[in-house]
């Protein structure tokens, strides 16, 4: 896997050729709540974002001309489907389902791109933590030197270094801070920390997790919330969601979010 960032911006410009790559339009809305960043989407709802139906597996096979990296177990792919260039996904090559523990496996293929790439990981864990796939993958937003993981980042390094968060959904999350060099066991360290923390399980105890959960990473912070449903007032929420990231379909009920702001949707959708 040798320099990821490049191969990256190349495979994108043959897949924007070639059809294999979908850019979804949106549009930033502005709103009361400035620390969330919301977005209304103008393209067709992908299918894959559709509950009707049965849902193909697009990674068995993968489509070669998404294909960014390959390692002995894992595949590094461009998002079909980005908002963001350069969405990157991190897929098992064999079947693992989404919904059962990441393995120190996943972590060392995590760790290995994330020397090669710097940015935002987020995980989630099953359709009720939104999703979209149940064949495991892991997703990294490519970030430049300087630029904030996410909108919600200063209240996640606050929460990390030991202070108080301002959400309903408090309860729901656990942090702590990680050095910015951590390798694949002091990261899956954490995340068995933070499982257990959040009362979600023990890979050593329980076969899966006993809850769905999102799971976001920088090199600052992992953070991990544990989620009860997937959606409220139509819109769809994933890890992003709690990253400060939200989108509005046409199902979305932008009065309530205007009424009631993105910790109450956020608080609806977790434990």
């Amino acid at each position: 896997m040798h320099d990821l960032p490049n191969r990256s911006l190349a495979v994108q410009r043959s897949a924007l050729q070639s059809g294999a790559l979908i850019p979804l339009k949106t549009e930033l809305i502005s709103g009361a709540d400035e620390r969330f960043q919301l977005r209304r989407l103008i393209s067709a709802t992908p299918k894959h974002l559709t509950k009707a139906g049965p849902k193909p597996n697009p990674f068995r096979p993968w489509d070669p001309r998404l294909e960014v990296a390959c390692q002995p177990e894992h595949v590094v792919l461009l998002n079909k489907y980005p908002v963001q260039a350069g969405h990157l996904l991190l897929i098992t090559k064999q079947w693992q389902a989404q919904g059962d523990w990441l393995q120190a496996t996943d972590w060392q293929a995590l760790s290995a791109v994330w020397k090669q790439q710097a940015g935002f990981w987020f995980f989630n864990s099953s359709a009720a933590a939104g999703a979209s796939q149940p064949h495991r993958h892991l997703q990294l937003l490519p970030r430049g030197v300087g630029q904030p993981p996410c909108p919600l980042d200063a209240e996640f390094e606050a929460l990390a270094q030991g202070g108080s968060p301002r959400w309903p959904w408090q309860h729901a999350v656990a942090a702590r801070q990680l050095k910015p060099a951590c390798n694949a066991e002091d990261l899956l360290a954490c995340y068995q920390e933070l499982a257990a923390a959040l009362g979600i399980g023990t890979a050593t105890s329980d076969q899966r997790p006993k809850h769905p959960y999102n799971l976001l990473l920088c090199n600052k912070w992992m953070v991990m919330v544990r989620r009860r449903k997937e959606s409220h007032a139509g819109f769809s929420v994933n890890a992003l969601g709690f990253a400060g990231y939200m989108l509005a379909t046409d199902a979305s009920d932008m009065s309530w979010l205007a009424n009631c702001g993105g910790d109450a949707l956020l608080d609806q959708v977790s434990f």
